[in-house]
Order: structure tokens, then C-alpha cells, then sequence
């Protein structure tokens, strides 16, 4: 069947798709496969056609969102129009569409793919159910507060949900109550988070990216940290930025005192690993690196999602 050909393109086109006109094709393209499969009465490519579409408006969601924090809405475009609503406009989607797309952006994809595969299951998929089973979960839930381990530590680790285009005020470690508020977390807020107990003599590995770099260094010296040096993470695929193709994220080295590696080996500072399809999923390598370098430390993730073998972990995602 032709629209069968036209679904394995477009499922290899999401697959590989990280800008708005590529994802605004696929969109496009799914809604003429389904409405192909509901004429001859295919119930299951409907379905799968309607997967497509929705995962693609998700990813949308995803990049018009990345749009917002590189403050999108106030660089002005050659029209003088705002360069977000001139980039939608260029691809043909309603500020209104683009904000249910940044809806089901917002869905943990945790949840995303649970309901997703219950819907499928039913055969009763659509934008509305994935939308309104999320306020309905996001209302129900309750906010958990998660425990800071005990102990003291000379390794920490962090990677930590950036909100951008905000400053920090004064400095010093205050607690301002529970950061457990996924996905951002102001400048402030991180400045004044309540941290483990740290030793005298520590050392800080820091994610960052580009757009954060220059406002990440007023977190380092509220956490009472100097920068030392930095690994550079190659994504090797290119993702969207405003100035050039940012294919890389930092891992910025922070020092208290003097703690320079227990094992000599230098690794390079650059690392070409292909990034996951999971959101702001760091690679594993990079932990192995430091494991490696601070074996016989006490070692803290901050921010984890789940936590590993022979570290500490504080995060609001872990189980």
C-alpha cells in the first residue's frame, strides 16, 4: 500500500528530525497517511499513523520551548516580528496550536509513553486523551520532597534543570525549601539551595550549557566552588541554536580547596558520544570517567534520576 511506504518515511524522518519545518512536514504528513488509512478502513495504520503525529507535536513542543529560553520572543526578526511567532508563522502552525504542542511537550516521558501505550492499546490515541490524562495525574499527585543523603562528600556531581534568562542576587547557601520543582530551577533558586555537607577539599562536576555558561559561574561561587577546567560533551547529531548548530553541552570542573584526581590518567577533554532520545539524558561514560578518577571518594549525585551503584543520590525523579 503507497500510504505504508509514506509511514516508514515519516518514521525515519522523526527519528532523525530536530527543527520545525522537519517536524511540521512530518506532522503534515501523518494526517494525510491516516486519513488514507481511514478510507479503506485500516483501523491499525490509523493508529499507528496517529503515533506519529503525536510524537512529532511533542518534539515540536520541545523545540518551540528551547525557542522561549533563548529569549526567542525578544529578538526581532528582519520583519520586526518576534522571531518565535515569525517562526511559526513560517511553517503554518497558530500560536494556539504551538501551545498544545507545548503542552504535551511539558508530559514527563515517563508518563508520555505510559498513556501513550495505554491509548494505543485501546485504540483510542488522540491529542485531548494524552492532554487531559496529564492534568488529571498532575492533579492528583503529590509534591515529594526528597531527602538529602547523609555523610559528607568530596565528589559532586550535578546536572541541574536550568532556567534561563534569570540572575543571581547576593549568594550563600540558604535553603529555600524543596527544589523538587522539575523541569527549571531559577539562578536564585540553585544559588540558594539547600546542599549536602561537602568537604574542605572537594571537587564539583557541573553540567552547563551554552546559553547558561556565563550565568552558571554565579552558582559555582554561591556553592563555594572555583572553576578549574572543563570536558566538552560532542553530541556528534546538530541540534538547533540561534547563533550556530550547538551540538555540545559542558562539564564544567569545580574545586574547593585542592582535590585533584586520586588516578593520574588524563582523559581527553572532548567526548564524542551520540546523545539518547531521553531528554536531557547525560551520557554514562561521563560518570565512568569519574569514577575512574575519584575511586575511593564519597561521591553525590545531584539532580539524579535513578540512583547508581557506589553513589549517593538526591533528585525528585528517583524512585
Amino acid at each position: 500500500m503507497e500510504y505504508l511506504e509514506l509511514y516508514n518515511k515519516a518514521k525515519l524522518a522523526l527519528s532523525e528530525a530536530y527543527s520545525v519545518d522537519e517536524l511540521s512536514a512530518i506532522i503534515d504528513q501523518s494526517e494525510i497517511i491516516k486519513h488514507a488509512a481511514q478510507i479503506v478502513k485500516d483501523d491499525e495504520m490509523v493508529q499507528m499513523a496517529t503515533e506519529i503525529k503525536l510524537r512529532a507535536e511533542r518534539r515540536f513542543g520541545e523545540v518551540s520551548r528551547e525557542l522561549e529560553k533563548a529569549k526567542g520572543n525578544q529578538y526581532k526578526s528582519a520583519s520586526s516580528i518576534p522571531l518565535k511567532k515569525q517562526v511559526l508563522s513560517d511553517v503554518g502552525v497558530s500560536e494556539q496550536m504551538n501551545h498544545q504542542f507545548e503542552k504535551l511537550a511539558a508530559i514527563p516521558e515517563q508518563e508520555f509513553e505510559k498513556a501513550l501505550n495505554t491509548f494505543k492499546d485501546e485504540g483510542k490515541m488522540s491529542r485531548k486523551k494524552l492532554l487531559d490524562t496529564a492534568n488529571k495525574q498532575k492533579r492528583a499527585k503529590k509534591i515529594t520532597i526528597p531527602i538529602m543523603p547523609e555523610g559528607v562528600f568530596n565528589v559532586i556531581y550535578a546536572d541541574p534543570p536550568w532556567k534561563y534568562s534569570d540572575s543571581c542576587e547576593g549568594g550563600g547557601i540558604q535553603s529555600v525549601g524543596a527544589i523538587g520543582h522539575y523541569p527549571l530551577m531559577s539562578i536564585i533558586e540553585l544559588c540558594e539551595m539547600k546542599l549536602p555537607k561537602i568537604a574542605n577539599n572537594a571537587v564539583l562536576f557541573l553540567w552547563v550549557t551554552s546559553p547558561i555558561l556565563e550565568e552558571s559561574f554565579e552558582v559555582i561561587k554561591a556553592w563555594k566552588f572555583i572553576y578549574k577546567a572543563s570536558f566538552v560533551w560532542d553530541k556528534i547529531g546538530h541540534n538547533m541554536g540561534h547563533y550556530n548548530s550547538v551540538r555540545h553541552e559542558f562539564l564544567l570542573i569545580c574545586t574547593r580547596g585542592s582535590y585533584t584526581p586520586e588516578e593520574k590518567k588524563l582523559y581527553d577533554s572532548v567526548q564524542s558520544i551520540q546523545k539518547t532520545k531521553k531528554h536531557s539524558e547525560k551520557p554514562k561514560e561521563f560518570r565512568e570517567i569519574i569514577e575512574k578518577l575519584y575511586p575511593n571518594s564519597n561521591k553525590i549525585e545531584l539532580f539524579a534520576r535513578i540512583k547508581h551503584e557506589n553513589w549517593d543520590a538526591y533528585g525528585n525523579e528517583i524512585l
